[in-house]
């Protein structure tokens, strides 16, 4: 007589397939265990959680770094002479390696939660590797060629910390499940207890951080201090090809209180508007002198200056990704503007009765005004009919001379000197880059005393925005001198000097 066993009936278990089958290429149901996790896989499971870790880092810093993808993109012209959009692949790359990341973190907590081994496949193992790799030379990269931008992070957390911090507590208070269930799994007291201690330091100090956070956004409205002017960096070089006077134009339409832009000597002494040592990435100098495109655009005398085109290049790089938002009179105008001189700039500056700040170049040693470059440029300011109350003198080069003829000008410096040094040489205002101010140099005003006031903040950048009538500025603050009685505010003004910020 034959007996029969009734057979096993098992249930089709289709997530828990996925899950170890896309970690670990374990598919089949024998291939499980709720065996403890390996060290070997323990280890890599900590080598997967800091990649994510430094993958999100890297990933912020360039969401908050978006004001600034110009000047990122700038340095690499500097350094291949070639100008390429640089962050596009770098974001791809961020993005698809973010998401790579992320997604095997969600999994490794799966498998965590239900309580299967962790045995990550060697095909993600090389994955995440290269993405580790990958990101830490990138870190390393741009510390050397952009370390200053780091600040940034620090900063953005003025106006990210208190939704980070929203974030981030909702996230750990999510995983007290998959905590909860992990100490009653475990077999050891020890395990047990430094496990709930380490999740509950961790969740102590998410709710006691916001005694540390200050943040505008959680301020009242009526601490708030007025918004700060604006000062168009370059004109408006988001909306128009930089330094030329479409670009100053549509700054003034968006009622900017002063202009700054970068002046070069020409070979027959005409100060021009040129960022660039030479004239290749903003001018069709390659067509029309292709023999002296690499020359140093001071080398140029006006006249062939005048005869180049200084727009089409911003139709065809498209820097801001702003072009396809213009019309086609507008395109037109883009395409059709001429290098600028500093005496145009200025004369726009008067007539709009805004403030006009400049740094100037100066030309090589082979230039045959490479020493009376300072008086050139004086006598542009002085002839172009501005007032001297208006403009914002940053070369340092013969000051002196420059305070006895021109003793209205707002002498600025773009070096954070001693006060006594300053004093002496009669500055009374510094520009400097927003990084560059420290805690106790920007301070706002506090019962019975007085602080340093944000009044102007350069626009310099925009990021990708539907409407090209959007401007979002960043690079350079500056705090400037309110006399007393005006508008209601006062400067902070130590030892009777002022700071800028730039």
């Amino acid at each position: 007589m034959v007996k029969h066993q009734p057979l096993q009936v098992y249930e089709r278990q289709l997530c828990l397939s996925c899950l170890t089958g896309i970690y670990g290429c374990r598919w089949k149901r024998y291939q499980r265990s709720h065996d403890d996790t390996t060290k070997w896989e323990c280890l890599w499971s900590l080598i997967l959680f800091f990649t994510f870790s430094l993958l999100l880092v890297w990933f912020y810093f360039w969401w908050e770094a978006h004001n600034d993808y110009s000047e990122f993109n700038w340095f690499l012209y500097n350094r291949s002479g070639e100008w390429s959009d640089g962050t596009v692949p770098i974001l791809a790359t961020t993005a698809a390696g973010f998401t790579y990341i992320a997604f095997l973190m969600i999994l490794a907590l799966c498998h965590v939660a239900v309580g299967q081994q962790l045995n990550l496949h060697w095909v993600h193992k090389i994955g995440v590797t290269v993405a580790l790799l990958t990101t830490i030379i990138g870190v390393i990269s741009v510390t050397q060629m952009w370390g200053e931008e780091w600040d940034v992070v620090w900063i953005s957390l003025q106006a990210t910390g208190p939704f980070l911090h929203i974030g981030a507590l909702a996230a750990v208070t999510a995983l007290a499940w998959l905590m909860a269930g992990q100490v009653a799994r475990a077999e050891k007291t020890r395990f047990q207890a430094m496990v709930l201690l380490l999740y509950l330091s961790v969740l102590l100090t998410l709710y006691f951080i916001p005694l540390s956070i200050s943040s505008p956004c959680i301020m009242e409205r009526g601490s708030l201090k007025a918004a700060p002017a604006i000062i168009g960096h370059q004109g408006a070089p988001m909306l128009a090809p930089e330094n030329t006077l479409l670009s100053f134009n549509r700054a003034l339409q968006r009622n900017v209180s002063g202009l700054e832009t970068d002046v070069t000597i020409s070979l027959d002494g005409v100060p021009f508007l040129m960022r660039d040592r030479t004239l290749r990435r903003t001018t069709n100098v390659r067509r029309v002198f292709p023999e002296r495109q690499y020359e140093d655009a001071s080398l140029f005398n006006w006249t062939d200056l005048s005869t180049l085109n200084a727009g089409q290049w911003f139709l065809k790089d498209d820097p801001f990704w702003t072009v396809q938002y213009m019309s086609t009179t507008e395109r037109w105008s883009v395409g059709n503007q001429t290098v600028c001189s500093l005496e145009q700039m200025l004369k726009l500056a008067a007539k709009y009765k805004s403030s006009a700040l400049f740094t100037v170049h100066r030309p090589p040693v082979n230039h045959p005004h490479h020493h009376d470059w300072v008086n050139l440029t004086l006598d542009t300011v002085l002839g172009s009919g501005i007032p001297q109350g208006q403009v914002m003198w940053t070369v340092d080069s013969n000051r002196e001379m420059v305070r006895k003829v021109a003793p209205g000008f707002q002498q600025t410096s773009m070096q954070k000197l001693p006060f006594d040094t300053l004093h002496h040489n009669g500055i009374s205002r510094l520009l400097l880059r927003y990084n560059q101010a420290s805690e106790q140099d920007v301070r706002w005003r506090m019962s019975g005393m007085r602080s340093y006031n944000p009044e102007q903040i350069m626009l310099s950048a925009a990021v990708r925005r539907s409407s090209r009538d959007v401007n979002i500025m960043k690079e350079k603050l500056i705090f400037s001198e309110v006399s007393n009685g005006v508008n209601g505010d006062e400067a902070y003004s130590e030892n009777g000097f002022n700071y800028y910020t730039n």
